[in-house]
């Protein structure tokens, strides 16, 4: 799927070396074709990482997808310069007057911290708000599924005793789901979080289902009963080095934290680890894509509600 992303954005250069279709602005305005209008709202410090990972696995289906980058309107970044994203991301304020196919909300390093605690909480439930009847699906990512589920149905997160990091084998639960389709019987996710969520508390919530988890790291996987809403916990879209510079990162601050596990070739830190779960993201994306925005989304964009 072509991608319409602004021609200057770092992550189109690394993504065209890696025969990613990618369009600006100008190719796109030749295409008689409405697109996909696709929100990222990026809470990650590391946004251009960031935005590479999401990018990459949105562009690999034969439709054309527009993307706007989204900031938290209010929020100072300290890792992203204010040119980059003055230049790069439109604020939340913006959006509100408009209507998306689909929204992705990613996670953010907050997850120790009480939701009404995060400075920018109220902004982000007003986006979630928002998002209910402008967004055709919403894709909630990590501490967003988390924010997410407590958000709409009231669903607690948990503090772990310890980070769980690495990845972790996954069982559908259902049979039949669209957004699996394709998916192996097991399946690899990584982790990266502090908290988790208790199974029983979702499945007192009707209007969810659960579609995933993991003996070691939960529940996983899950949706709304419309398809509106997906909640992910783990990082499909990481690369192949992302846990690693995590660890090192907080290891080089002297953390204690758990070796990330089923990662690094017989846990040794100094062995390159390979990726496993690409084809896995790569399927998930373009799945939630199809069957969820594309041939459920109305031909008029207005007429999201």
């Amino acid at each position: 799927m072509p991608i319409k992303i602004n021609s200057d954005l770092p992550a189109r250069t690394i993504l065209e070396k890696e025969n990613i279709f990618v369009m600006t602005e100008k190719r796109a305005a030749t295409q008689d074709i409405r697109p996909l209008k696709i929100a990222i709202v990026n809470l990650m410090p590391t946004k251009e990482v960031t935005e590479t990972q999401l990018l990459r696995l949105l562009g690999n289906t034969p439709l054309q997808i527009e993307i706007s980058l989204v900031r938290i309107e209010g929020h100072e970044s300290k890792n992203t310069d204010k040119i980059y994203l003055d230049k790069f991301y439109i604020p939340s304020s913006e959006i509100y007057n408009k209507k998306f196919d689909g929204m992705i909300i990613t996670g953010a390093p907050v997850e120790l911290l009480a939701f009404e605690s995060v400075d920018y909480w109220e902004e982000l439930c007003k986006i979630m708000d928002y998002a209910k009847k402008n967004v055709f699906s919403t894709l909630y990512v990590c501490w967003g599924s988390f924010a997410g589920l407590y958000h709409h149905y009231g669903v607690k997160k948990y503090a772990l005793p310890q980070k769980l990091s690495g990845i972790f084998m996954n069982e559908r639960c259902v049979e039949g789901e669209p957004l699996l389709r394709g998916f192996d019987d097991t399946f690899p996710i990584p982790q990266s979080r502090h908290t988790t969520l208790h199974k029983e508390d979702i499945e007192k919530c009707r209007d969810l289902q659960i579609l995933a988890e993991s003996a070691e790291a939960g529940v996983t996987i899950v949706k709304s009963r419309d398809n509106r809403e997906i909640f992910m916990t783990g990082h499909l879209e990481y690369d192949t080095m992302t846990l690693a510079q995590e660890y090192y990162r907080d290891t080089d601050k002297g953390m204690k934290v758990p070796l990330p596990k089923n990662y690094f070739p017989t846990n040794n830190v100094n062995r390159m680890p390979t990726s496993y779960w690409r084809a896995t993201a790569h399927l998930f994306y373009t799945n939630w894509l199809n069957y969820y925005v594309y041939q459920a989304t109305p031909f008029s964009i207005e007429d999201i509600k």
